[in-house]
């Protein structure tokens, strides 16, 4: 397989699927804000549920580091 074409793969893999995690932990995290200023009393829960959620956009990301890592080393 050509390595250019796998390089771009790489890239794209790593690139796009940083930049949707990065969306999604702002977007989590304006909304998680957000809810404590409207309810302080439930700030303990609700930043309990935001680390979760955080964790599982940030093991997308890492899914994502792999899959590019076996693209650059294993397709050669």
């Amino acid at each position: 397989m050509d390595n250019g074409i796998i390089a771009l793969g790489a890239a794209l893999a790593i690139g796009l699927v940083g930049a949707c995690a990065a969306l999604g932990i702002s977007m989590a995290t304006g909304k998680a804000l957000e809810s404590t200023a409207r309810q302080p009393e439930m700030a303990g829960r609700i930043q309990s549920m935001l680390m979760i959620a955080i964790v599982f956009i940030e093991s997308v990301a890492i899914y994502a580091l792999v899959i590019s890592l076996l693209l650059i080393f294993a397709f050669k």
